[in-house]
């Protein structure tokens, strides 16, 4: 044989239909080519590969030795190119048993997560979710190498990895958490009350930004003392609840707590950036038909969830 760089793969269509025909006239017919073609396909095939490959008989055209041995091979071939060069297979949710993986934020998890999954079972109710939280790693490997599906929730970023798309999904109003005890603030806080104030934080363990609301105070001159750093919003909202320091979160987050702790909803400095939600994913499989249903039924839920009526 040639070199394989020359070798036209259109002849392996000739060759299997040949095999299955063995006519020349039949063939042609079933491949829409002329008999003239056909036969200088053939002619082109024996030339490739330095056999006869056929020959004619009075029970029509049989195939030669290596004719038969190269069989199974390309047949193989043609499976695999079909299959590989296939459309996608169409995502049915009513019969899918996919688990997705998505990182998240700790209030993604606890105030949307479970109405979104509630409102998915109902009519998918073989798919599955797992919750992970969004580490250094998941942006520059996780999601390309298929470890995470989805980034949900987490602020809007101004630098991504090559290949990531980032997707505004939804904005959330920030409020202030402060006990009931402490009589010192009032309902609402300006930006220089707000920098004097002790305060607690969720850790950011993503390693991606610095906080926005820090940074905010920087451009005003400012800065501010975090006395505790917690991993979920409960413990810091209990440390709140027993001290005299303020925490910044979302409205709805801080909500919950004002019914389960002795805590209160004080109003935040103007200047402070709402919290702007995204959903992260990898380009490569943006066009995933699972991926891309997850990533509707997310943007779905947002306008939904973004329109309900406030707790309070």
């Amino acid at each position: 044989m040639r070199s394989f760089r020359h070798f036209d793969l259109n002849l392996l269509l000739v060759f299997e239909t040949l095999m299955r025909e063995r006519h020349v006239t039949r063939a042609a017919e079933a491949l829409y080519l002329s008999q003239p073609a056909l036969s200088h396909a053939l002619k082109r095939l024996r030339e490739s590969l330095g056999d006869p490959l056929f020959v004619r008989t009075e029970n029509g055209m049989q195939p030669t030795p290596r004719a038969l041995a190269l069989l199974p091979v390309v047949q193989q071939a043609l499976a695999l190119l079909r299959e590989g060069l296939a459309p996608p297979a169409v995502f049915s949710p009513d019969e899918s048993t996919r688990r997705f993986t998505l990182a998240t934020t700790d209030y993604f998890e606890e105030v949307m997560y479970p109405p979104f999954l509630s409102q998915l079972l109902a009519y998918a109710p073989g798919i599955s979710f797992s919750i992970e939280l969004i580490t250094p790693d998941v942006l520059s490997e996780g999601l390309e190498q298929r470890h995470v599906d989805m980034v949900v929730g987490l602020d809007s970023q101004s630098a991504l990895p090559s290949g990531v798309i980032q997707t505004p999904w939804m904005d959330e109003e920030l409020v202030c958490l402060a006990a009931t005890h402490n009589k010192r603030i009032g309902e609402a806080l300006d930006i220089v009350q707000f920098a004097r104030e002790r305060h607690v934080e969720l850790t950011d363990i993503s390693g991606l930004r610095p906080s926005n609301i820090d940074s905010c105070l920087v451009q005003h001159g400012l800065t501010r003392h975090v006395i505790s750093k917690n991993l979920n919003y409960i413990a810091a909202a209990r440390v709140v609840a027993l001290t005299e320091a303020v925490m910044t979160l979302p409205r709805q987050m801080a909500e919950r707590f004002v019914d389960m702790l002795p805590v209160r909803l004080v109003e935040p400095p103007q200047e402070l950036p709402a919290l702007k939600m995204t959903l992260i994913q990898h380009g490569l499989y943006a066009s995933d038909p699972a991926i891309a249903w997850l990533y509707q039924q997310l943007m779905t839920f947002a306008q939904a969830f973004s329109h309900r009526p406030s707790a309070a």
